[in-house]
């Protein structure tokens, strides 16, 4: 099949698949900006959310669509690491060889995939499995209500020491994932067919436009609860 055993086809599925978590992200990234809202203004714009999207048919099937896209984004970054691995042939060896105009993220995107997708996990361990799957299973493994989020968030990262070590944690998971998205955004577009030479310049631009706007929702709920967390403790 086209999709599957062609270097084009892979890489058309990888962008597909990537552009569509991009605009997941975007949409987690202004709903937990809701937290810093709610802290600051005493609103429950973010508990609101979490009991529209908690044990909902419509929140499950949207969960198992999106595993399922991001299970076919690693499998397909795999396939196509190791085709590349395979076409270098004996020239991955020559460590001193420079591939010019070849962006770092380009080279390292696998790293860096492996990065988000290890905290990926640390994420959802943290707040899926101790939001919807507690209330869908009825396992809960916190002191809170599953669908008050926002408690939960600012247990984790206001929790003396054990926060400030989660809060950098979270800030290295995001800068890997922002050379992430920065690489690949505007290689999505280019290879859905963005792909002249007017157009380049401007897709890279947009690559970092969307990537900086997505880690930056995320970045200023990190950033907020440190200093919560440190103003709280020099308190």
């Amino acid at each position: 099949m086209w999709l599957t055993q062609s270097s084009i086809g892979r890489k058309f599925v990888m962008s597909i698949s990537g552009l569509f978590m991009v605009l997941f992200l975007l949409f987690h990234g202004s709903m937990n900006l809701c937290l810093v809202i709610d802290d600051l203004f005493g609103t429950h714009a973010y508990n609101w959310i979490c009991a529209m999207l908690g044990a909902n048919w419509y929140a499950v099937v949207g969960t198992g669509i999106l595993a399922l896209g991001f299970v076919v984004h690693i499998v397909f970054a795999i396939m196509l690491t190791i085709q590349n691995y395979r076409a270098r042939g004996n020239d991955r060896y020559d460590v001193s060889a420079r591939q010019e105009g070849v962006d770092w993220e380009s080279k390292n995107m696998l790293a860096l995939g492996v990065i988000v997708l290890g905290f990926l996990c640390l994420h959802l361990y943290n707040f899926w499995f101790k939001m919807q799957f507690a209330e869908l299973t009825g396992i809960h493994t916190s002191m809170f209500d599953p669908q008050d989020g926002s408690a939960i968030v600012k247990a984790l990262f206001t929790n003396g020491w054990g926060g400030i070590v989660y809060c950098l944690l979270y800030i290295v998971w995001l800068v890997a994932l922002w050379f992430h998205l920065n690489h690949g955004i505007w290689s999505a577009l280019q290879t859905i067919g963005w792909s002249n030479l007017i157009w380049l310049k401007r897709i890279k631009v947009i690559g970092t436009v969307f990537a900086t706007l997505t880690v930056g929702l995320f970045m200023i709920v990190v950033l907020y609860f440190l200093g919560v967390n440190i103003g709280q403790m020099c308190a």
